[in-house]
């Protein structure tokens, strides 16, 4: 039963929801970071569907392997499953995520408290992104308007609280094999983070394009409208 259920949540990760959800409104998401493109270009309610569904998959996974009294290991891998399913979809990389929001949910559902205390980081990077722009905006259209100009607080916030994630699940005495998926995913994400788009002609051109990578999840940050909604 284990390894069908981690079979299922690695196909479920893969439906490419909110890529079908911008085909429907007639716009294309591919090579753009889906949900911002999904809230700014199509639509507020078809942007929290699609944060809906990559954070509900992930916990919904775990949830249900819970349920059919699966061990708490094929419980923790299905949910990596889920979101390796999100980041390598089957037959369709080119549609992969970053595995932020649908690892959000499996680790949630996985340990409550030890998320709660990795998504300090992350609500402190998107509070120094967000606060200056609500302070700024002269209406709420521009307050929910999301993206702008390419983040590093924001990014680096994420990163750090998938780097605690383990540290806090061990710390709070969870199941070993919940911390040792934690690490998984936190590997998963930088591997995303560092090839996702790459060619061997930007790392020659840019060296520092890694560490962007792997810190900024983007390998350069030029102005323009084009820099707010590529992955």
């Amino acid at each position: 039963t284990g390894p069908a259920v981690a079979l299922g949540a690695y196909l479920l990760g893969s439906l490419p929801v909110l890529y079908l959800i911008g085909r429907l409104r007639g716009y294309d998401l591919r090579g753009k970071d889906q949900h911002i493109t999904l809230w700014r270009r199509v639509g507020r309610a078809e942007g929290s569907l699609g944060v809906a569904w990559d954070i509900g998959k992930g916990a919904l996974v775990v949830v249900v392997a819970r349920k059919l009294g699966l061990p708490a290991s094929w419980v923790a891998l299905a949910g990596l499953a889920v979101v390796i399913g999100q980041m390598w979809p089957f037959l369709l990389w080119d549609l992969g995520e970053k595995g932020n929001s649908t690892g959000l949910g499996m680790a949630l559902a996985l340990s409550p408290q030890a998320t709660a205390l990795a998504l300090v980081p992350a609500l402190i990077g998107a509070a120094w992104r967000t606060l200056p722009r609500l302070w700024r905006a002269s209406s709420w259209n521009e307050r929910l308007r999301l993206g702008g100009p390419p983040s590093r607080s924001l990014p680096l916030g994420v990163i750090c609280g998938f780097i605690l994630l383990p540290i806090a699940s061990a710390r709070l005495g969870d199941d070993s094999a919940v911390g040792w998926v934690f690490l998984a995913l936190l590997a998963a994400i930088l591997v995303r983070r560092l090839t996702a788009g790459l060619t061997r002609d930007e790392v020659r051109r840019d060296r520092s394009a890694l560490i962007n990578r792997l810190l900024y999840d983007r390998s350069h940050f030029r102005p323009g409208p084009e820099a707010e909604e590529t992955a």
